[in-house]
């Protein structure tokens, strides 16, 4: 399969999740309760370091997760095919919890500057996961292994703009969105 049609594999499995989250928000907010909790500690934590620290703490969070799923993919394809079903699931849930909250224009002010950069970062770095974890379990299933080395040089071509676009991403995260979620309060 081409390298384009795992790209909208990954945008469709991420919209699913996304979409399921958005439908099941009423439905498990008691479930979310103890974990908003750890993650408001978390948050808390992460914000009293210095902004480069924080910065590099976003960026490599990010860049380890889609080098785990790459690392993990030939496991039958589950990991990218759960990392993006679960990341869309957080972040229909977390956007319903915003607006209901504050208002759909902080949801956005807090999204849209850097998730436009590590969203697409995500569904590159998936599609890099799930084209190369095919290509092992094809060569282990056929007995060819010829053909990996040129796979995996091929998908290894696309982690470069994956990291750019990730470190923009912590950039705009640690420096941007929190000015712009001022300014949409």
């Amino acid at each position: 399969m081409s390298f384009k049609w795992w790209l909208l594999t990954a945008v469709s499995l991420f919209v699913i999740g996304l979409i399921f989250g958005l439908v099941t928000y009423n439905n498990t907010p008691a479930v979310l309760t103890g974990e908003t909790a750890s993650l408001d500690q978390l948050t808390d934590m992460l914000m009293a370091l210095p902004k480069p620290a924080l910065l590099v703490a976003i960026f490599l969070k990010n860049l380890l997760a889609v080098l785990f799923s790459i690392i993990l993919s030939p496991m039958f394809l589950l990991v990218p095919v759960l990392t993006l079903l679960l990341n869309g699931w957080l972040i229909g849930l977390i956007s319903m919890a915003v607006i209901q909250e504050q208002s759909a224009g902080f949801l956005l002010a807090g999204l849209l500057p850097h998730g436009i950069f590590e969203l697409t970062a995500l569904f590159i770095g998936e599609a890099v996961a799930f084209n190369f974890g095919a290509a092992v379990i094809l060569s282990l299933l056929k007995g060819q292994g010829s053909n990996l080395r040129l796979n995996l040089r091929q998908n290894l071509k696309f982690l470069t703009p994956v990291i750019v676009l990730l470190l923009v991403a912590a950039i705009i995260e640690t420096y941007l969105t929190p000015l712009a979620l001022g300014l949409a309060i």
